[in-house]
């Protein structure tokens, strides 16, 4: 089966390269919306004339995939809400209180001082305005969490979202403009004010009723750590989720179950086949029950927040339960790629979210090599070929997300298959109990038994995953792994599917070009590995200096081991430049690199009767020093002041290297300092 004749795969694909070049090439807006408007119009011309002549003219599919190509630059583009002269950031007031009416939207994830919320602006300075921006209230400044749909008024100045300050760190800043935010405030009581909101949303409703529940729940008795797994697994929330629980999920390769998913959705348009399977025996029951099960599923996906991944899930199986129930034969690539156009048409953004992509090459992943892994071994009796069903199920979507995986998260889990195993095969009774104590929660007919019962199952979970987590040895980490790897992963993947196929050499020749590409790939990291670099890395309250030379990092630094043991600025580092091996040391008071002398200062501020004139010097831990008298004295280069300083000392150091002509660099501000 070729899957490039079917059309729709052709058109999505088409779709999604215009949604990449508007990411990421600047294209004139007007420009493009017109000539796309043309290419319909030629389009339609020519299917009114030619109707069903169109197979002859050669140029007419190119045609068709131009106008795709700009349809997917134009929904991007249309969903930018910065280029609209309504959004906020075009009538903020710099280094001024401005006065905000916003309505969360969204609650994400606190941090160790502030509860976060994502809101859409109302108006600012008393002018309809547009756009989202993350706010952080400090803890406990207001008695009680704020809900969705909520309208509060608020007075405070405009904060940049702060950029990565140190090389390869998760940049959140990027992550926020893929959710179309781009500024955020800080707030607390003081700052802002409730205001009554009559008009609920969808998503209100959605919050209120998941609020009811919890409530519910822990009247009922369930401990935190059962809430935190019964609203990831149920209500589509992970911010609850205890971190050594979280971290435990992510190393025994079992985190998917608790993004809700296609799995959670094929499980639960399962149960609601069976429970609404006598309307099939009413008059239209043929019309309701997929009409039914099709708005059940969508409420579940609202409730569980619309995250990419259960979009995705909600919208396949609403294809498939549709061709289920007017028994017409489905291809399973169609129902996937049918999906994929109608969520990026409404949704391109979803397009770069992480859960959208491994949500579909999961899929992928399943749909192409499950059946050839089932076909390697076809055992006799039912229970071990349930147990293969499910390894080769397992086995498949790993193979479909190893490559992004990878690239995202650098480690691989070696026991995933073992967890897999004994967790899917009872996510069905967890997922179909669960349900029932939800209803029962909003019933308020939850009792001990039942209390009991449940959080057995979900303890008895988590220590089973906690127990495979510990395995660290067979836990893969800080694999680099670029784009570019990703990308020809994916070209040998494609090609190995087809040549088992097909029995064709283009497709095997493509896999062979495949590895050559990663060959080249190595060969480049490894001549890139071979520079040497001095570091001076960002980290607040302490000291870190890196020194590489070729492939290994010698760090200096001040950490105890606790906050060394959670610290991820030298793993990512490691992993960025592809690091074979770290060797860490206390902080030096000299440092010799490429013909410059780095001199340190520390809170002792001992600098005098040096034998030698240092080329730079780096102030660590407020030193008590005459700025003015140092530089006079030795004349540095230049001056670096990392994250360790009082700021009121790096503010005064900053403006008397101003009036010295001394250049300063301020890690906290200008990130870490690379010299090479």
């Amino acid at each position: 089966m070729n899957l490039l004749n079917f059309n729709i795969i052709k058109l999505t694909f088409c779709l999604i390269l215009g949604i990449v070049l508007a990411h990421y090439l600047k294209l004139n807006q007007n420009l493009i919306l017109l000539t796309t408007t043309v290419l319909l119009v030629a389009i339609g011309i020519i299917l009114l004339i030619l109707k069903n002549k169109i197979d002859r003219l050669p140029f007419f599919g190119a045609l068709t995939y131009l106008c795709m190509i700009g349809i997917g630059i134009n929904a991007y583009n249309l969903q930018d809400q910065k280029t609209k002269t309504s959004h906020y950031s075009h009538k903020i007031l710099e280094d001024k209180n401005n006065i905000f009416i916003f309505k969360v939207v969204g609650r994400l994830k606190s941090d160790a001082y502030n509860d976060k919320y994502i809101v859409k602006i109302k108006s600012i300075n008393n002018q309809e305005s547009s756009g989202k921006i993350l706010i952080n209230i400090k803890h406990d400044s207001l008695k009680s969490t704020l809900g969705i749909d909520d309208i509060v008024f608020a007075s405070t100045i405009v904060n940049d979202i702060q950029k990565p300050l140190n090389p390869y760190q998760f940049d959140y800043r990027k992550y926020l403009e893929l959710k179309q935010v781009y500024h955020q405030l800080y707030l607390n009581s003081d700052a802002l004010k409730i205001i009554t909101n009559n008009k609920t949303t969808i998503y209100g409703y959605a919050d209120k009723l998941r609020v009811a529940i919890n409530k519910n729940l822990i009247e009922a008795g369930f401990k935190n750590d059962v809430l935190g797994i019964i609203n990831a697994l149920l209500l589509g929330q992970r911010q609850s989720i205890d971190k050594s629980i979280y971290n435990s999920y992510v190393n025994s390769g079992t985190i998917h179950i608790l993004a809700v998913s296609g799995l959670h959705v094929g499980i639960l348009l399962w149960i609601l086949n069976f429970i609404l399977r006598p309307f099939l025996y009413l008059r239209n029951g043929r019309i309701l029950r997929p009409l039914i099960i099709i708005i059940l599923l969508w409420s579940f996906a609202v409730i569980a927040g619309l995250s990419p991944s259960v979009t995705r899930a909600v919208t396949m199986f609403s294809i498939i339960s549709i061709a289920m129930h007017y028994k017409r034969p489905t291809n399973i690539y169609n129902t996937l790629f049918i999906s994929a156009f109608l969520i990026l048409l409404f949704k391109p953004i979803f397009l770069f979210e992480v859960g959208f992509q491994l949500s579909y090459l999961a899929v992928f992943g399943i749909v192409s090599f499950q059946p050839i892994l089932y076909k390697l071994w076809k055992p006799k009796f039912l229970i071990p070929d349930k147990l293969w069903q499910i390894f080769t199920v397992t086995l498949a979507a790993q193979i479909g997300v190893v490559p992004i995986s990878l690239f995202y998260f650098h480690q691989f889990p070696g026991l995933f298959f073992i967890s897999n195993l004994v967790v899917i095969p009872f996510l069905s009774l967890i997922l179909g109990f669960g349900l029932f104590v939800i209803i029962m929660a909003l019933l308020d007919g939850l009792n001990k038994t039942i209390v009991d019962v449940y959080s057995f199952i979900i303890e008895l979970l988590n220590d089973f995953i906690s127990w495979i987590a510990q395995f660290e040895s067979f836990l893969l980490k800080d694999i680099p792994f670029t784009i570019f790897q990703v990308l020809l992963a994916y070209l040998i993947v494609v090609g190995a599917i087809q040549t088992y196929k097909k029995r064709v050499f283009k497709w095997l020749a493509i896999c062979f070009i495949g590895v050559i590409g990663f060959q080249v790939i190595q060969l480049n990291t490894k001549h890139h590995s071979l520079s040497d670099v001095f570091i001076v890395f960002n980290k607040s309250r302490f000291t870190m200096i890196g020194q590489k030379l070729n492939s290994q990092l010698i760090v200096h630094h001040n950490l105890n081991s606790e906050k060394r043991k959670y610290d991820n600025v030298i793993s990512n580092y490691k992993i960025g430049e592809s690091i074979s091996e770290v060797v860490e040391d206390s902080i030096q008071y000299l440092y010799n690199f490429q013909n410059n002398k780095i001199l340190v200062i520390d809170s002792l501020g001992v600098y005098k009767n040096l034998s030698f004139k240092p080329d730079m010097i780096l102030l660590r831990n407020s030193p008590k020093i005459n700025l003015n008298r140092l530089i006079d004295n030795i004349n540095p280069k230049l001056i670096i002041a990392d994250a360790s300083n009082f700021k009121s000392y790096v503010f005064r150091w900053k403006s008397t290297c101003e009036d010295k002509k001394i250049p300063f660099h301020y890690t906290n501000e200008k990130g870490a300092l690379i010299l090479k």
